[in-house]
């Protein structure tokens, strides 16, 4: 199944973000103008009858506040929204501007209304200053929302004369429900064109990335020299260009180790092969004596242990290189390891007519049975190029951070450019291939297969540690480096 597509997806994501943004501030934006009319419209009521409640204050009685109406009234014109009533001291209406509508009774708009028949609001006293929080709400005739202030005034003659300044609201409530609808509108039209622009934005930005994708798909095993190479890429894909370059680099090395290897192999192994084939069509040739064909025999089974080293020492190549091969650790003395593997090689020793010394001590952690791979190849390896009448010394020492075991032997130097391509397997110094008998040794050792330092290597990597080789006119030495446990 098709995976979603990432341009889209981040379209997506961004369209939303955009939505939230337009949403929190188009919110804002409502509320702010809301709180805004409100506060200029509460303003102009106050004013308004404060203006209203001065104006009567200057009246002499009831009666003058029916002559006096048009003055009263001018506090009001010019705003149809704004209504006004005033009731005299018995509490009869005596003026009324723009009420129809404002009032929800019945009556309010006949002339024997009374302050009864006004909605609940605080009644302002006639000493007290009006302030917005005399405002009151409520619902007038129709369901219009209706905002107003009721307060008494002290006419001249010391009678308290009512006055009731209301705005109608309808017309901020359309305001507000129009200017809400456009932000819905202009967010929608926002947030479509963001991920429409968002998207094509993205496709432009993510192609890079196809273009990496076209120059990895040009990698093949016929061209594994092939790198990706992509114009003017991002900063942020460097980082990726390059570790896929060096991926592809690992690749090509491990898939030229493995050909090498492959075709070592087989030559390793078609040497033997061979000489049992050789031996077998010359035997077969004319009729041989027993002794003779004892004698093939007995090559034959040479060759033979010689190709089931080499087949058991690729095998645990194999192995070792396995994410999950165990190892045993355990702490133990090197020095008397050491003596152990020289007694056990003695009698080689004595054929070759070599010496094996023993020196030092420490105590190391690691897989014993490793540990004596390691050394036997190495004092295997030793035997066959030192010299008769040669000495070869194996020494423990500790230092602060790691343990280091020492196979030396004397013999003619290892040329320098060898020195570190000797650990590669089915590598010999030895251009000619040679290869000697077998010669008796443990399983642990390799014969002449040309992987006997390879499995030190591996031996030692597998324990953290490292090897390396040292070689000169006075003697060639190999040094293996435990790291302390921790």
């Amino acid at each position: 199944m098709r995976g979603r597509s990432l341009a889209a997806a981040l379209a997506l994501a961004f369209g939303a973000t955009t939505l939230a943004v337009f949403v929190l501030v188009g919110s804002f934006l409502y509320l702010a103008l809301e709180k805004q009319i409100k506060a200029q419209d509460n303003l102009d009521i106050v004013l308004a009858a404060r203006h209203a409640r001065r104006l009567a204050e200057e009246l002499d009685s009831a009666q003058g506040i029916r002559d006096h109406s048009e003055r009263l009234t001018s506090v009001v014109l010019g705003n149809e929204a704004l209504s006004m009533e005033v009731f005299d001291p018995d509490g009869k209406r005596a003026i009324e501007h723009n009420i129809a509508g404002a009032l929800a009774v019945p009556d309010a708009a006949s002339d024997a209304a009374t302050v009864a028949g006004l909605p609940p609001l605080t009644r302002v006293a006639a000493t007290a200053r009006i302030t917005e929080a005399d405002l009151g709400d409520w619902t007038g005739r129709g369901g219009a929302p209706i905002r107003g202030i009721f307060t008494d005034a002290r006419l001249r003659n010391g009678d308290t004369a009512s006055l009731l300044v209301a705005r109608n609201m309808s017309d901020r409530w359309l305001l507000l429900d129009r200017y809400r609808d456009k932000l819905n509108m202009a967010g929608v039209a926002g947030v479509v064109l963001a991920m429409l622009l968002g998207y094509l934005l993205i496709r432009a930005a993510l192609r890079p990335l196809r273009d990496i994708a076209a120059s990895a798909s040009l990698v093949t095993v016929n061209r594994l020299d092939t790198r990706i190479a992509v114009a003017r890429v991002p900063s942020e894909l460097e980082t990726l260009v390059a570790s896929l370059n060096a991926m592809l680099e690992r690749v090509e090395h491990g898939f030229q180790r493995l050909s090498r290897f492959t075709a070592d192999l087989a030559h390793d192994m078609r040497t033997p092969l061979s000489n049992m084939r050789g031996a077998a069509e010359v035997a077969l040739a004319r009729p041989r004596s027993v002794d003779e064909y004892e004698s093939l025999l007995a090559s034959n089974l040479e060759e033979c242990d010689r190709l089931s080293r080499m087949i058991e020492s690729v095998l645990f190549l194999a192995r070792a290189e396995h994410p999950q091969f165990v190892k045993q650790l355990r702490e133990f003395d090197a020095g008397q390891e050491l003596a152990h593997i020289a007694d056990y090689f003695e009698g080689i020793a004595e054929d070759a007519n070599v010496r094996v010394r023993v020196s030092g001590a420490a105590s190391v952690t690691a897989d014993l049975e490793l540990f004596r791979r390691a050394v036997s190849n190495l004092l295997a390896n030793a035997i066959r190029y030192t010299p008769p009448g040669g000495e070869i010394v194996l020494d423990a020492s500790a230092s602060a951070d790691a343990v280091r075991v020492t196979v030396e032997n004397q013999g003619q130097p290892i040329p320098a450019e060898h020195l570190e391509r000797i650990f590669d397997r089915f590598y010999r110094v030895d251009p000619s291939r040679s290869s000697l008998p077998s010669s008796g040794l443990s399983q642990g050792s390799t014969g002449s297969t040309g992987l006997g330092l390879a499995i030190v290597r591996t031996i030692m990597e597998l324990h953290g540690g490292s090897v390396h080789a040292q070689s000169d006119a006075r003697s060639t030495r190999f040094v293996l480096r435990f790291p302390r446990a921790r």
